[in-house]
């Protein structure tokens, strides 16, 4: 990667973004109060389908239709099965625990780039992935019901979820380096959008709506996640692994754990010295195998 196109624009995107999706984990939990885990993901990427398909339309003319299975295997790992898997794992911990976890996404970056795309390797990386390893395994080993607000191993979705985020930014890097991020983003979520919707058409999600009281501010809550830490942010996010790379892209896990915490210590989640340890060791394994 050439550090001379790491601007000042690539680093204010990049914060950005790392404050938005740290508020994502918070945005989830309350999501949780009235829908169940799969409702919530297939609504999650319904607006975020509905919301780019004018985009698409417009742009419809310079897509290259051709690889559309590029298209949708991007949409897929990038946002499809990860918004699964928040859901269900969130169900059972809590939104710091989430938060924390998914810092292991620049590793699995790095693993996917080296053994699937052929990336130039360092043997020294290793040494961070181990410790980025230690760390994720500290939460989800010795975790309790109280530190990690459930069953700490439904941490190993979230885990999934980051091999996911890994390899869609390394396929973004690999077969979309000069297409447009916006064109990325709405040609994917227009393809995976489609089987959510009607999931939700013909699930009790109406119903729910208005029944449950707190309805309403779980639909807020999930359309605040899928406007702002989606559809916005995902064409920020494909802008950044175009203009640096998948690597430096996904360094954005940086500073979000700290934002998970601290909402989830202004809600009331039990936050230990488990917690800050297990994000010490992810983040020092994370700076080691991008040193």
């Amino acid at each position: 990667m050439d550090k001379k196109s790491i601007d000042n624009q690539s680093w204010a995107i990049l914060i950005f973004l790392s404050l938005v999706w740290g508020c994502s984990f918070i945005l989830i939990k309350k999501a949780l109060i009235a829908f169940d885990p799969i409702q919530l993901a297939c609504l999650r990427i319904s607006i975020s389908s509905l919301a780019f398909t004018p985009i698409m339309l417009w742009h419809r003319k310079d897509v290259d239709w051709s690889k559309w299975p590029k298209f949708l295997a991007i949409g897929l790992t990038g946002s499809g099965v990860p918004a699964f898997l928040f859901f269900m794992a969130q169900s059972h911990i809590s939104s710091s625990v989430a938060g924390l976890l998914n810092s292991l996404t620049p590793i699995w970056t790095l693993l996917i780039g080296i053994f699937i795309f052929r990336l130039q390797f360092d043997r020294t990386k290793l040494v961070g992935v181990f410790i980025g390893f230690l760390g994720a395994a500290s939460i989800v080993l010795l975790g309790s019901e109280d530190l990690t607000g459930g069953n700490p191993w439904y941490g190993i979705l979230v885990i999934i979820a980051t091999i996911c985020y890994g390899s869609s930014v390394n396929m973004v890097q690999a077969f979309f380096g000069t297409t447009k991020p916006i064109i990325i983003s709405s040609v994917s979520f227009f393809l995976i959008g489609p089987p959510a919707l009607i999931y939700l058409a013909f699930s009790d999600f109406s119903t729910t709506l208005v029944t449950n009281p707190q309805a309403l501010q779980a639909l807020g809550a999930v359309s605040i996640l899928s406007l702002a830490g989606t559809v916005l942010s995902t064409i920020l996010f494909y802008t950044l692994v175009q203009k640096t790379s998948a690597v430096f892209g996904s360094t954005v896990t940086y500073l979000m754990p700290a934002i998970a915490i601290f909402w989830g210590f202004l809600d009331g989640e039990t936050i230990s010295i488990l917690h800050f340890g297990g994000m010490a060791l992810i983040l020092l394994g994370v700076y080691i195998t991008k040193k």
